[in-house]
């Protein structure tokens, strides 16, 4: 979840926000369903008519992980990631015991079949919600979660660049990590390309101001690449300025495939190869 208010009111017919359906099945690798202006069966629909068939849906702090788990546990096409996100870990801090009884808990959540990630997680230096410091308490926790569950790391980075990297060589990251709605530069994709990352873009590259995420999925390895919505958040172009679902990845593929030079079809087969790498078969 990157912030900012997605317009209120329903989303609009898949077929004007996402276009022409996929050649190929793909999937969202990350959105918040519990967010969105429709129904999940209906995202879910929208989605399936232009070819994304299952999506991970993202917890922030208790109520919506305890939320993402209970809808993945009860839909063959949703998993769900768990975590409290770095903006909350102010509200969800307390005392020690408070602290230590939410990491329980998320751990336990973690620990179900269908949660395969815990996050998102991160640091967040742009909005000022949670002391820093106390973001970086809760994020070496949380990767200590993800390596004790066997779960992929799913990271909140937002002008935190250098912390987050720091952080992960410092605890040992988990075997598979993931970075949401990646924002840095091509000098930063290439580094984490290198530690074996997967970078995952959302509709903001799609954005006429955004040629540095461009360059970032251009230094990108085509199998270190995945796409999302971050639904309702970060509606791609041409459909900007309408709440996001999870259909609408569908244009950030198209646009990461034109960025690779690569047929729609084949980019739809990595990605899905990748989030089956690093989140499990369905």
């Amino acid at each position: 979840m990157t912030g900012g208010s997605p317009l209120p009111g329903a989303p609009l017919p898949a077929d004007e926000l996402a276009g022409d359906p996929l050649p190929a099945e793909a999937f969202d690798s990350h959105c918040h369903l519990d967010l969105l202006g429709a129904s999940v069966p209906d995202a879910m629909a929208q989605a399936r008519a232009v070819g994304i068939t299952r999506v991970i849906t993202v917890g922030v702090d208790l109520e919506t992980s305890r939320w993402s788990a209970a809808c993945a546990a009860g839909r063959p096409d949703v998993y769900a990631a768990v975590a409290i996100h770095p903006n909350d870990t102010g509200a969800a801090a307390g005392s020690v015991a408070e602290k230590e009884a939410v990491l329980e808990e998320i751990a336990a959540l973690a620990s179900q079949p269908r949660v395969r990630a815990v996050g998102e997680t991160g640091l967040d230096y742009y909005r000022d919600h949670a002391d820093p410091a106390g973001q970086r308490d809760w994020f070496r926790a949380h990767i200590a979660v993800a390596k004790q569950a066997g779960k992929a790391l799913m990271i909140h980075d937002r002008e935190a660049h250098e912390d987050v990297l720091r952080i992960l060589e410092e605890e040992g990251p988990p075997e598979r990590v993931v970075f949401h709605c990646f924002s840095g530069d091509a000098d930063m994709a290439k580094r984490c390309a290198a530690a074996g990352y997967v970078l995952s873009f959302a509709g903001n590259l799609t954005f006429k101001n955004a040629q540095p995420l461009r360059d970032a999925a251009a230094a990108t390895p085509p199998d270190a690449l995945l796409a999302e919505t971050d639904a309702p958040f970060l509606t791609p172009v041409p459909a900007r300025g309408q709440p996001n679902s999870p259909a609408m990845v569908a244009r950030t593929l198209r646009c990461l495939a034109g960025i690779k030079q690569l047929p729609v079809e084949d980019m739809c087969a990595l990605v899905t190869a990748t989030g089956e790498r690093l989140f499990g078969p369905w």
